[in-house]
């Protein structure tokens, strides 16, 4: 029904995770509006994330050096890491500008049921990083998952022997959250990581 073209590119779209059909035939039809320079700036950026971008060689985060911004940084804080599950939380972190630590990023997290073992999700690298850069505090930062919460009593395990301390981002009841549907595992966390009111 499309020619050959637009059919090729609304397929492209549906690479995408989340976009289906209807979604792909509006952005192919929104290209077709484009200015030619839009077109080509579009077409080059998709190629330079490709080609330029890769993972950090120390912490896995993205980037387009050797080392990323924030492990070329000699001014963040090289006694706190952040262990985070994917890039996108890296850059979340760094977009609220709170933490002035460094990071490191795993391959995900451990998931049993869906194949995902510990030697799955690039616990060496976090491991040697760990002996190497003596860290004083480690941040878990996973979400609030059975995952999460697998990954993380795992990695503590390796880490009790050494003298590092270990901490996890406190989670709980969202603001304006219904408590009936509020899942228990969120709500055990909010009851054990209960704090006095001031």
């Amino acid at each position: 029904m499309y020619p050959e073209s637009i059919r090729s590119l609304i397929e492209s779209f549906k690479y995408l995770p989340g976009i289906g059909e209807k979604t792909a035939e509006r952005l192919a039809f929104s290209v077709l509006d484009l200015e030619e320079e839009q077109i080509e700036l579009f077409s080059e950026s998709l190629l330079d994330v490709n080609n330029k971008v890769h993972k950090c060689s120390k912490c896995n985060t993205l980037t387009e050096e050797d080392l990323c911004y924030i492990c070329s940084d000699s001014g963040r804080n090289s006694n706190v890491l952040c262990v985070v599950e994917d890039t996108k939380s890296v850059f979340l972190f760094e977009k609220l500008g709170m933490f002035s630590g460094k990071y490191h990023v795993l391959e995900g997290l451990i998931s049993p049921l869906d194949g995902i073992n510990p030697e799955d999700i690039g616990l060496d690298k976090l491991l040697d990083r760990v002996q190497e850069e003596k860290f004083e505090e480690i941040i878990f930062a996973f979400k609030p998952s059975i995952e999460g919460e697998t990954t993380a009593l795992y990695v503590k395990k390796i880490l009790d022997d050494l003298d590092i301390k270990i901490t996890r981002l406190a989670s709980g009841v969202p603001i304006g959250a219904d408590m009936e549907y509020v899942d228990s595992l969120t709500l055990e966390r909010a009851l054990n990581d209960r704090k006095e009111i001031e």
